[in-house]
């Protein structure tokens, strides 16, 4: 490797660090924590943004048959794993599968 491009290399490495050292403080200076409402409370809305979002646009408007679905599921693993506890008290044996239960006695 020549000694000028060494030189370039390191020069380069000089330069960008410095310009580091110049910004940093500038974009940490961006914000003074002047406007908070409480100590550690400092989230400001963007303009146009709502104080509340209940009735605004940015209110999300759930479907109860969606919100239904999670609890319809939660039923369906209750009632497998009823499943599963029960079979496996009657004959000492934990079958995982629900559909590979047998139905009647052994």
């Amino acid at each position: 490797m020549k000694w000028t491009s060494l030189i370039s290399s390191a020069a380069g490495l000089s330069v960008a660090a410095g310009l580091t050292l110049f910004t940093a403080p500038v974009a940490m200076a961006a914000y003074d924590g002047t406007h908070c409402k409480a100590p550690g409370n400092c989230w400001e809305p963007q303009p146009g943004y709502p104080e509340q979002g209940i009735g605004s646009k940015y209110d999300p408007h759930h479907d109860p048959k969606e919100l239904a679905k999670q609890q319809e599921a939660e039923d369906q693993m209750d009632e497998r794993n009823a499943k599963r506890v029960r079979y496996f008290k009657s004959w000492g044996q934990f079958i995982y599968d629900v559909n590979k239960i047998p139905s009647g006695p052994k």
